[in-house]
């Protein structure tokens, strides 16, 4: 039988010969390109490109330091550049400072970046405090020198004096006012007996894990113009309506004659947490024209306690918006429970009560409810769990 040509043995040598140089031409070529992309250009019209031509921080507040923001920096050329300086304007009496390709410095001298390709740099800042009252603006930039051609890129941030408040125990009557916002890391704690009065316009800002605990009164009174806020001390938008960031603000059995109206409470896990009957007749809370949103698991949640509500706002909570357990005595009128979640998926009633708590009947279960709108996807928007008659 004829053998065909590819059957043949220089057939198959001059087939592998190709193949070699095929492979030697793409080496070749690969390592031209390498080499290419690691050649040192010394053009001086070379420019960097940046990711954003400004970095920008939204309010900082002094002392705390902001998180960090990253810029790329891109040597789009298609050989290797060195960049002869890479450092901060204002130096060691910036407010900024600088991680830059990995490493803590604010200035920083022949770093090669290959062609196409980047860097990052990561930049923080920490603003000392001062005798101001309003926010105030503090800029600097970073400079990049490139076979002596000069580039920059601004950064620009807001900051803001606060009153910083520590596991701090508030023992006497005392008053907040809305000239610095309240900066609460850990913990602030109204003793028995005492009185927080919290003023039109004040924002209290929670870092962290952070909670409100009132074991006396608290007496949050803004107006439509100017509501008191409760939120976290996260201010970039990335985190204005993420649930979660504080633990919420607490009534405890001690607490008594307490009144938030005419706030803003948002961001928490529970907003507010109300523990125990009355000691009179008075509802230990009193809630009025105020919001509760963003909450991780419940708006409101009351334990066998005695609340007052009257035209609010609940919504986008992860559980509950109105969550009531042990019996008690609820009040609710002109009260809007608006059960979607764009954020927290939820299977549980917008509205619940029960006179059931930890599986055991608590204690009697009382409530009315006079023109309230409670709204959403299930099927059962409000349950009503009472055992007793």
């Amino acid at each position: 039988m004829q053998q065909q040509p590819w059957q043949t043995k220089e057939f198959c040598v001059v087939l592998f010969m190709r193949l070699i140089v095929s492979l030697m031409v793409l080496l070749s070529i690969g390592f031209m390109a390498c080499r290419k992309a690691n050649e040192i250009s010394t053009d001086k019209n070379v420019k960097l490109s940046f990711s954003t031509d400004t970095v920008f921080f939204d309010t900082v507040f002094t002392s705390v330091g902001s998180a960090n923001k990253r810029i790329k920096v891109y040597n789009k050329e298609q050989r290797a550049v060195k960049v002869s300086h890479i450092k901060l304007s204002g130096e060691s009496g910036s407010y900024f400072s600088l991680i830059i390709n990995g490493m803590a410095a604010n200035q920083i001298g022949d770093l090669q970046i290959d062609g196409n390709d980047s860097i990052s740099i990561y930049v923080k800042v920490n603003i000392n405090p001062d005798d101001q009252y309003q926010p105030f603006i503090v800029q600097d930039s970073i400079l990049f020198t490139t076979n002596g051609n000069k580039q920059s890129v601004p950064l620009i941030a807001y900051g803001q004096n606060a009153i910083f408040i520590d596991n701090q125990v508030i023992s006497t009557n005392s008053t907040w006012n809305s000239t610095l916002p309240y900066i609460i890391s850990r913990s602030v704690t109204v003793a028995a007996d005492a009185t927080l009065n919290i003023r039109p316009g004040t924002r209290v800002l929670f870092h962290g894990n952070s909670v409100m605990n009132i074991l006396g009164s608290l007496k949050a009174e803004g107006t439509k113009a100017r509501p008191v806020i409760f939120a976290s001390d996260r201010l970039e938008p990335y985190y204005s309506e993420e649930p979660g960031q504080w633990n919420g603000i607490r009534f405890y059995s001690s607490s008594s004659n307490s009144s938030i109206s005419n706030a803003l409470i948002k961001n928490a896990i529970v907003g507010i947490t109300v523990d125990s009957l009355s000691r009179n007749s008075a509802a230990k809370l009193t809630l009025s024209n105020s919001i509760v949103k963003n909450m991780k698991a419940a708006g409101l949640a009351g334990y066998g306690t005695t609340i007052n509500a009257f035209n609010n706002l609940f919504y986008n909570c992860g559980q509950y918006l109105f969550y009531a357990v042990g019996g008690g005595r609820y009040n609710l009128k002109q009260n809007t429970f608006a059960g979607f979640n764009y954020q927290l998926p939820r299977g549980t009633p917008a509205v619940y009560f029960s006179d059931i708590w930890a599986g055991y009947l608590a204690g009697d279960l009382k409530v009315e409810l006079v023109n309230n709108i409670i709204w959403g996807s299930l099927a059962e928007e409000i349950l009503i769990d009472k055992k007793t008659s």
